[in-house]
């Protein structure tokens, strides 16, 4: 199965230390059905909303350092005190998802649970945090370097021009010119040109 639910008492092991309480009491008081998933190519957590048959469903890989871990964790949180505020009436990372976002995260920076790169990055987006919960780039480089496991895969912008990488979706690339925030490349097989987000993990095949 690529998901395990994990009893809520268990949780602290991904979390950086002194976070869990905080954390259990916002899965205990709505009552969260809490699963662990393996890595997943295209997200790194998941919020399903309660109904009369299903409590709230929050899933978050489990592969993830414990300071990416609390950030996706507390995003998809913030989906479901967003829906107990406002249903379905509102975008599903709109201005309403934005704010309470922000105030979960800053509940946790000012507390210092986060080393100092991390905490600049997250106060720099306190006021507009990403929809992705790790998308903005100066984030997803600083929380890489807590990585336990470094494994084969590298950011776009780390290859030199012209190396050729695979994505998770099987596709091989040759990586072209940056033109603006964006790296061109071009697909091996059909010769289509794509741009790539400077930090898009893909994994690296060889140089040319």
């Amino acid at each position: 199965m690529p998901k395990k639910e994990v009893p809520v008492n268990h949780l602290e092991q991904f979390l950086p230390a002194g976070t869990g309480e905080a954390v259990l009491r916002y899965l205990h008081e709505y009552k969260v059905h809490l699963t662990i998933a393996r890595e997943r190519k295209s997200i790194l957590g998941d919020y399903r909303h309660r109904t009369h048959h299903q409590n709230h469903r929050i899933s978050v890989n489990g592969n993830l350092n414990s300071y990416a871990f609390l950030v996706t964790l507390l995003h998809e949180i913030a989906h479901l005190l967003t829906f107990e505020q406002y249903g379905n009436r509102v975008a599903a990372h709109g201005q309403e998802w934005k704010k309470i976002f922000g105030q979960l995260l800053q509940q946790f920076v000012q507390n210092r649970v986060f080393p100092p790169d991390i905490e600049s990055e997250l106060s720099a987006s306190l006021k507009n945090p990403a929809a992705s919960s790790c998308a903005e780039e100066g984030l997803l480089r600083v929380l890489r370097r807590y990585d336990t496991q470094k494994d084969h895969h590298h950011f776009v912008e780390e290859l030199p021009a012209g190396s050729v990488f695979r994505t998770r979706d099987g596709r091989v690339f040759k990586k072209g010119e940056k033109l603006r925030k964006r790296y061109k490349c071009t697909e091996v097989k059909t010769g289509k040109a794509y741009l790539f987000s400077p930090v898009y993990e893909i994994e690296l095949i060889t140089a040319v």
